[in-house]
């Protein structure tokens, strides 16, 4: 899996590494230190005595690039965060094809509605499912008769039950 970071941000990590190996710290405590597994600070320091330090740069992400800009991304999370509601939809319910139909409209970018989540997940946005609860729903009602009217109502151990067949 790969580590969390910008690519900048790992290959400093590594050029880190060869620099604290070189100060003559132990391969096992640059691992400590920067948190990583000995063998990955033993692979960096094989590829900077083959290659020097330009073997330890980051390389290009491969895959296709994003289809939206960091600037649209933010954009999109302030669009959603304002409520489906607001954007004009008939409940506050997100679904993946309201939120690619959005990105559609607002940036002029097609995205399949089962690719918009890696959008939302990369934002750390869960998936969640509001409860299915009637507006008109008294609480003070419903605790009132699990107190009172339920106990009347249900039946008690001592008229039913295998222990109570009759004789």
């Amino acid at each position: 899996m790969r580590p969390h970071g910008t690519p900048e941000q790992l290959e400093r990590r590594r050029q880190r590494a060869i620099g604290l190996l070189e100060q003559g710290m132990s391969m096992k405590a640059v691992a400590q230190r920067l948190g990583t597994s000995y063998v990955s600070v033993f692979r960096w320091q094989a590829s900077a005595a083959q290659g020097g330090l330009t073997a330890l740069q980051a390389k290009p992400v491969p895959g296709r690039p994003c289809k939206l800009s960091e600037w649209e991304r933010n954009r999109l999370l302030d669009v959603l965060l304002q409520g489906a509601l607001a954007y004009g939809y008939s409940n506050e319910l997100w679904t993946l094809k309201r939120i690619a139909a959005v990105i559609r409209k607002e940036f002029g970018v097609e995205h399949h509605p089962n690719h918009v989540w890696r959008i939302l997940r990369n934002a750390d946005w869960s998936c969640q499912v509001p409860e299915r609860r009637a507006i008109q729903r008294d609480e003070q009602a419903i605790a009132h008769w699990k107190r009172y009217k339920w106990p009347q109502i249900k039946k008690s151990p001592k008229t039913w039950g295998p222990h109570r067949l009759p004789r």
